[in-house]
């Protein structure tokens, strides 16, 4: 029963009255956006343009956020940054009805066309959903779901949306959305604040913002275009809550780690420190496991970190400046510390000055990397590491010399 009266809403907002006149167009064009939804990947919403055409007889919803998880080599695909999705359509209804079904919100927004460009928008939507010339190249910031959308209205609009977004500051980066829209999933979230490097950091307009689906359609409430009288107009001529949705809205603000990683990072080294101070084969053997536990994710992190670097067209996680503290030089450490001490004094000191590099490189201009969580985490546990290495040295070091003094 709450489908069927959310259809009903729907379905009662196109023949609305667009300034206190009831409209006799044919055509009549919506924005529908959806909240975000309980899986990973429904995270950051989504959105679609209806196309209400009377006389056919057709309600459909023209979606660009199609994609198969049975295509081939859809994982190597996916890691490589080569994602294909493709623009589908379907009866409103229908398109609606799983959206509520997992209880996201649905919002739809009249938008006021001239009958040209109505039809004009609804002649390129049904050209681009056939076949051969649905599918494109994804881009998570650039070429998604709701860029796609925001292109196809500012095409029939003749750049009128690119050029009033386009000039008004973003408030967010791509690094302080993405993350706070998949913030609900922690480690996900982690991962992807970790693997944004600079270029998640600049500052962005309205337009490029509006890879968000619900930033896209606040936006479009600040657009006015031109009636077919010449006046100035709204874009937006109407805007209803058809469904509240079950789940929460998307978080406001990803978490900040700072100073929760400031901690750890503190309570790790004061770990390591305490443990090798230790007598027993337990204090020894607990100082192994968690130093070569903390080496092989600082090292493993960084080679994946180096791998959508250098191999992958993720270019938001190029030049990544996490590679300093999350070095892959770890790795080798394990196998150096006991076996070539020297060899490993020389590395971890190496890995701990890149670490501190870091908190360098970020201040240079143009190179700003919003990484502190991961710095203040990682400096403190790879300087203690340091520091026990070089008192492995003095400390041996001094009783050679001793002992052949006493000889």
């Amino acid at each position: 029963m709450r489908t069927i009266l959310c259809f009903l809403v729907v379905a009662a907002t196109f023949p609305v009255c667009v300034n206190g006149l009831e409209t006799s167009l044919p055509l009549k064009v919506a924005l529908v956006t959806f909240g975000p939804g309980p899986l990973y990947w429904e995270r950051f919403g989504h959105n679609a343009i209806i196309i209400d055409d009377a006389a056919a007889g057709t309600r459909l919803a023209y979606n660009y956020g199609v994609f198969d998880f049975q295509e081939e080599h859809f994982l190597l695909n996916f890691a490589l940054g080569h994602m294909h999705y493709s623009l589908g359509a379907q009866p409103l209804d229908a398109g609606v009805a799983r959206y509520v079904s997992e209880g996201r919100s649905v919002t739809v927004q009249m938008l006021n066309l001239m009958p040209a460009q109505a039809r004009q928008l609804a002649e390129f939507l049904a050209w681009n959903a056939q076949p051969r010339n649905a599918v494109y190249r994804y881009d998570y910031l650039i070429n998604n779901c709701s860029t796609k959308v925001r292109d196809a209205l500012n095409r029939v609009l003749g750049g009128a949306l690119e050029r009033q977004l386009a000039s008004r500051p973003a408030p967010h980066t791509y690094r302080f959305d993405a993350v706070r829209m998949i913030s609900p999933d922690f480690w996900l979230a982690l991962g992807m604040d970790m693997g944004f490097g600079p270029k998640g950091d600049i500052p962005l307009s309205l337009w490029q913002e509006s890879f968000v689906p619900m930033v896209l359609s606040r936006a479009l409430d600040a657009v006015a275009v031109r009636d077919a009288n010449g006046q100035i107009v709204p874009l937006v001529s109407d805007e209803q809550v058809v469904e509240p949705g079950r789940l929460p809205p998307a978080p406001a603000a990803p978490r900040d780690l700072r100073v929760p990683f400031l901690a750890l990072g503190i309570g790790l080294a004061a770990l390591l420190l305490w443990l090798a101070h230790g007598k027993s084969r337990l204090y020894r053997a607990s100082f192994v496991l968690l130093a070569v536990a903390w080496w092989l994710i600082c090292g493993l992190a960084g080679l994946v970190l180096a791998g959508m670097w250098g191999l992958t067209d993720h270019w938001g996680a190029w030049d990544n400046e996490n590679l300093l503290p999350l070095n892959p030089a770890c790795l080798v450490l394990p196998a150096v510390w006991w076996r070539a001490p020297r060899i490993a004094r020389c590395l971890v000191t190496l890995v701990a000055a890149a670490a501190l590099t870091s908190l360098i490189v970020r201040r240079l201009p143009g190179l700003y990397q919003g990484n502190l969580a991961f710095i203040a985490l990682t400096v403190p546990v790879h300087l203690a590491l340091a520091l026990l290495a070089w008192r492995q040295f003095w400390v041996v070091g001094i009783g050679a010399h001793r002992d052949a003094r006493l000889a």
